[in-house]
Order: C-alpha cells, then structure tokens, then sequence
C-alpha cells in the first residue's frame, strides 16, 4: 500500500527567512513544520519559545526538588 505524502500542501515556517512556504520549498535544516494553516506557520517560533520556556521550567522544578 502506498502512502500519500500531503506534506507538500502544508505550511512550513522557515527561521532563517522568517517566511512561510507552501510546501517544501526549502531544504529541510531551513523548515519548521509542517502546521495546517499559514497562520500556525507563521506562530511557529512564538510556538518553539514558549515550550522552550515551559521546558526551562519544568527543568528548574525539578532541580529544586532535588536539592
């Protein structure tokens, strides 16, 4: 059975433009993604920040617990 592959009717973010594509237009160490609209492509990096963010935190909880 063959899959489809949809991704290239997906959104991707690329952070070194800082533009959203319509498929893989970049090479993949140039794409975050892929998001089911250009408007979740476009939140990617506000996106990737804030878990980083609630990573570092979780990371500092448990840390303290620890000690």
């Amino acid at each position: 059975m063959q899959r489809h592959d949809d991704s290239a009717e997906r959104f991707w973010f690329n952070p070194r433009t800082g533009e959203v594509e319509e498929g893989k237009e970049s090479p993949w160490t140039d794409r975050m993604g892929p998001y089911a609209t250009r408007e979740e492509a476009q939140a990617a990096l506000a996106e990737a920040q804030r878990r980083t963010e609630s990573w570092d935190e979780e990371d500092r909880r448990w840390k303290e617990w620890e000690d």
